[in-house]
């Protein structure tokens, strides 16, 4: 079985935990609810889980469904709750899924492609049995909370990448692989996007849902779960607003060190223009020069040349061209 954690809670502690093996199903006193956690179910699993909890097929079939997006069902008295968790891989989003089940007596949470566990979710919340003893609601928040603490996590990492790409494209030129990975984060930053409208829509739901499962004394949590949402998708606004930025910014700068360098090529060329414009005359070898038997018609040519080529050196070099 991929069962990571399966504990009794009764007033807000753990009293017991339980083996669910699929083969005997938890027995709940009064008062008493279960948090069930799975990673990587298989079809067996799922289906012990159907039959002990009397889950609803079509939660359970769209808890299989990869690559969905956020999503709240109420069927029958179950909540059912599918949330998008990311993480950072080697500089890339990874995204991953938790699905989760909420009864009367039971909370239910399956996690797959995700290395975040909630071994530390479950410290945190017996360490406030005041706040558990709600019931399966709070448990509820807390995961959800976890998965979107993931959210804002993953946005710091980004950020710091994004920032010092702008600190790097406002100090020297970035690489051609450096605005690679700009149109890579701009790639992941919309993926990013398409799960945070529903996942918002998802907490704001369960904010003014009226059902059993639910303490009305939780539901203002879930509504500051939506402030929560929302902060990270103005984040996500920034960090997108940013990223163009930097490719203006690179563009600009590209333009302008081209546009130097152009400048500094006429200014040479017409330097150079002058040596060989006078060369060019004098080299022609008509018979009629008089400047050939002049004494100082070589002095001259070469006075000349400095002469007309130093002003033009300073004129560029008082106009920032050189």
């Amino acid at each position: 079985m991929s069962v990571v954690a399966a504990y009794v809670y009764a007033a807000g502690r753990r009293v017991r935990e339980v083996v669910f093996d699929g083969l005997q199903c938890p027995v709940m006193g009064e008062g008493e609810f279960l948090w069930l956690g799975l990673v990587e179910p298989t079809e067996q699993e799922l289906e012990a889980l159907r039959c002990c909890f009397d889950l609803h097929p079509l939660a359970l079939a769209n808890a299989q469904k990869p690559r969905a997006l956020p999503r709240i069902e109420i069927l029958d008295d179950e909540i059912f709750v599918l949330a998008r968790t990311v993480q950072l891989n080697d500089g890339a989003i990874v995204y991953g899924q938790t699905s989760i089940f909420v009864g009367d007596r039971h909370v239910i949470t399956l996690r797959s492609n995700t290395v975040r566990g909630h071994t530390s979710l479950r410290q945190e919340l017996e360490a406030t049995p005041a706040f558990l003893k709600h019931g399966v609601d709070s448990v509820l928040y807390g995961v959800l909370d976890f998965i979107v603490d993931g959210y804002l996590e993953t946005l710091d990492a980004l950020e710091e990448d994004v920032l010092g790409m702008e600190r790097r494209a406002l100090d020297a030129f970035l690489s051609r692989a450096e605005i690679g990975r700009i149109f890579d984060l701009r790639r992941e930053l919309v993926r990013f996007g398409r799960i945070i409208g529903p996942m918002e829509e998802v907490a704001n739901r369960l904010g003014h849902l009226e059902i059993g499962a639910v303490d009305p004394e939780i539901r203002p949590y879930f509504r500051d779960l939506v402030a929560q949402v929302d902060r990270v998708a103005r984040r996500l606004d920034g960090l997108r607003e940013i990223l163009s930025f930097v490719l203006e910014a690179s563009s600009l700068l590209e333009q302008q060190r081209q546009g130097e360098i152009t400048r500094r090529l006429a200014a040479w060329a017409a330097i150079l223009a002058v040596p060989t414009a006078i060369a060019g005359i004098y080299g022609m070898n008509f018979e009629h020069m008089p400047e050939l038997r002049w004494t100082f018609g070589y002095p001259m040519a070469l006075g000349l040349i400095f002469g007309i080529a130093g002003t033009l050196f300073w004129r560029f070099k008082r106009s920032g061209w050189l």
